[in-house]
C-alpha cells in the first residue's frame, strides 16, 4: 500500500505493508502511514460552544432532520463493502452502517464496542471476548459466528482486504465460539495489545450470510441503508434499535465532492452542513468570521524527516543528533503548515497512550550541532534530501530545513521525486527524506517501522536489543510495567533514532453553525471522528 497516486486510492501513508490501521492523507485519502489511526485533539474553534458546531454540545440534543456531509470520494468504483474501505469517505459510511469489536479513543487506546469485555490468559496468547447484546438491522442478534466469519473473510489469502495484515497474529483456524456471545481467540504469539487488533482499520463485523453489500447492506451500526449511488451519494436513516442509543438525526446523506473548494462552497451555500478535509489557508480565512465553524482535530498527522541509520552520513549517531538540533520546529510548523498543528519532539504519537512526554522539548542549538558534526568528521557535510509534492507541507518544509542546515555549515540539495512512486523510492533509496504518518497506536508504529523485520522501516533502524524490548512489552501483562518498557524504547529513539519529527498537523473540517455534537478531541480515523450518530441540528 504505497501512499501513491489517486488512481490507486490507497489511503495509507507510507508503503507496502502499512495496512494495520492507517492515518490519513490529502485528497480524501485515508492515510498516511499505514497502520492505525488516531491522534490527540484539542478543542474546536470558530465560535463558542453555544454557537459552534465543532465540539459544541451546548443545549439539549434535538431529534430530527437530515445532515448532508461532503467528502472527497473514489468515483464509480466506490463500494459499501466495509472490508474494502480505503478512503475517508468509505470509512465514514462504513462506521454509520457497521460496528467493530473495538475502536480507538482519542489517545489511540482501544475502547470496547461490539465487544463488551475482553480478558487474556496469563501468557497473553489466548483472549476471551464477550459480545454485548446487539442486533443487526434485520433484527438478528450479532453472534460469535458472525465475528469469526467476518475475520475469516478479511483474512482470505485470495483477497486483498485492508485489515488482513492487522489480523495476522490471530490463528483463525484454532479460534472458536464458546457460546452465542463468547469467542476464544487463539494467538500465534503473546500479544499484550491484542485489543488494538479488534480496533483495526477495516475490521468491521458483518452477518455470516452477507453478500450484497451495495444493494442491501445489513450491519449493526447506528444508521440503516436507504440508497447508494457510487461516486455521488449515499443516504442512510436512523436505526431506532442501536445498542449505543438511537442517533439524533432522522437521516444522514454523504455527498461526494472531490475538490476542497467545492466542499467549502457547498457549505457556505447551504447545500451541505459538514465539509471534511480543509487546508490550513482556507480554515484561516473563515475562522471566527461567523459564517461557518472550523473544527481542528489535533495531532492527526506526523510530519518529519527520515534519516537512514545504516549508511553514511547518518550511520554516525552524532550526525543524527546534530540534525535534531538544526531544526527550528516553530519555523517549520509556521512555514510548511501555516501554523496548523503543534511542534514535535522526534517521537511519534504525541498525546497518545504510552507517549514519553517526560522528555525535554528540543529546540534549535546550532553551536552544539556544529560541534557534533566536527566530532563526527562531517564539518562540510553535503547531503541530498528527497521530497515530493505527494503530501501537504513536504516541499515547503524541505526548503525551510535546507536553509536552517546552511546555518550549521551543512549543504542540503533538495531533490524533487515523483508523486507516483515516492513512497517506494524512499523506502530503501537515498539517505534523508520527507516523511509523514497518520495516527495509529505507538505499538503499531514500532512494530511496522522500527523492528529489524518491519516491512516499512524507512530509517533502517535494525537493533536486536530494541526488537527484544518490543517482545518484552508484548508479553508483559502489567500495564505500568509495559509502559515503562515503551518509555525506555522511546528514550533510545529520542537520543539516537532516525526520525526527526518536527510537528503534528491538524486535520481540519468545517460545519454549518447549527450543527452540534461534532467531537474535536478525535484524530481522524478514531472512534469519535465522523461520529454522526452523536451529531444534531440546533
Amino acid at each position: 500500500m504505497h501512499d501513491d497516486p489517486a488512481r490507486h486510492l490507497h489511503p495509507v501513508g507510507d508503503h507496502p505493508d502499512e495496512h494495520h490501521f492507517p492515518g490519513l492523507r490529502r485528497r480524501g485519502f485515508l492515510a498516511a502511514g499505514a497502520a492505525s489511526l488516531g491522534a490527540f485533539a484539542l478543542t474546536g474553534c470558530g465560535g463558542t460552544d453555544d454557537t459552534a458546531g465543532g465540539g459544541g454540545s451546548a443545549g439539549t440534543p434535538r431529534r430530527g432532520g437530515r445532515l448532508r456531509a461532503a467528502f472527497a470520494g473514489g468515483g464509480a468504483s466506490e463500494t459499501l463493502d466495509p472490508h474494502l474501505a480505503n478512503l475517508f469517505s468509505d470509512v465514514a459510511r462504513a462506521k454509520a452502517l457497521y460496528d467493530k469489536l473495538a475502536d480507538y479513543g482519542a489517545d489511540l487506546s482501544a475502547q470496547p464496542r461490539l465487544a463488551e469485555k475482553w480478558e487474556a490468559n496469563k501468557t497473553l496468547d489466548r483472549w476471551q471476548i464477550t459480545l454485548r447484546g446487539a442486533t443487526f438491522h434485520n433484527g438478528r442478534p450479532v453472534t460469535a459466528k458472525d465475528v469469526l466469519h467476518s475475520y475469516r473473510r478479511i483474512a482470505d489469502p485470495k483477497k486483498a482486504f485492508r485489515a488482513k495484515a492487522s489480523l495476522e497474529p490471530i490463528d483463525l483456524d484454532a479460534s472458536h465460539a464458546t457460546g452465542e456471545r463468547g469467542i476464544e481467540f487463539v494467538l500465534k504469539r503473546p500479544t499484550a495489545e491484542f485489543p488494538n487488533i479488534l480496533a483495526a482499520f477495516g475490521a468491521y463485523i458483518v452477518p455470516e450470510d452477507a453478500t450484497d453489500f451495495d444493494k442491501k447492506p445489513i450491519g449493526s451500526g447506528p444508521f440503516r441503508f436507504v440508497s447508494f449511488a457510487p461516486g455521488r451519494s449515499a443516504v442512510f436513516r436512523r436505526n431506532e434499535d442501536y445498542w449505543d442509543g438511537a442517533p439524533h438525526l432522522d437521516e444522514l446523506e454523504f455527498i461526494v465532492a472531490n475538490e476542497e473548494s467545492a466542499r467549502v462552497n457547498a457549505l457556505l451555500g447551504g447545500q451541505v452542513e459538514y465539509a471534511h478535509e480543509l487546508n490550513p489557508t482556507t480554515a484561516r480565512a473563515h475562522e471566527g468570521k461567523g459564517q461557518i465553524t472550523i473544527v481542528r482535530l489535533r495531532g492527526s498527522d506526523m510530519q518529519g524527516f527520515a534519516m537512514k541509520t545504516d549508511r553514511a552520513p547518518f550511520d554516525d549517531k552524532r550526525v543524527r543528533q546534530a540534525f535534531f538540533l538544526i531544526a527550528d520546529r516553530e519555523e517549520l510548523l509556521d512555514g510548511a503548515l501555516s501554523g496548523a498543528g503543534v511542534i514535535g519532539n522526534d517521537l511519534f504519537g504525541k498525546g497518545y497512550e504510552y507517549y514519553a512526554d517526560s522528555l525535554p522539548q528540543r529546540g534549535q542549538d546550532l553551536d552544539r550541532a556544529r560541534a557534533l558534526l566536527k566530532a563526527a568528521g562531517a564539518e562540510k557535510l553535503k547531503v541530498t534530501l528527497d521530497t515530493s509534492a505527494v503530501a501537504a507541507g513536504f516541499t515547503e518544509s524541505a526548503g525551510i530545513f535546507r536553509d536552517q542546515a546552511a546555518q550549521a555549515g551543512v549543504t542540503i540539495d533538495v531533490k524533487m521525486g515523483s508523486k507516483d512512486s515516492y513512497w517506494s523510492d524512499i523506502l530503501d533509496g537515498g539517505v534523508l527524506c520527507s516523511y509523514r504518518s497518520g495516527a495509529m497506536p505507538i505499538e503499531a508504529h514500532i512494530s511496522q517501522r522500527l523492528l529489524t523485520d518491519s516491512t516499512t522501516n524507512a530509517t533502517k533502524w535494525h537493533h536486536k536489543d530494541f526488537d527484544a524490548l518490543y517482545q518484552r512489552a508484548q508479553s508483559t501483562k502489567d500495564k505500568a510495567e509495559r509502559a515503562a518498557v515503551y518509555e525506555r524504547m522511546q528514550r533510545r529513539l529520542y537520543s539516537e533514532g532516525g526520525f526527526l519529527v518536527w510537528g503534528f498537523a491538524d486535520w481540519i473540517l468545517a460545519t454549518a453553525r447549527k450543527v452540534r455534537g461534532v467531537e474535536s478531541k478525535a484524530p481522524a480515523n478514531t472512534l469519535d471522528w465522523a461520529r454522526f450518530d452523536k451529531v444534531w441540528l440546533a
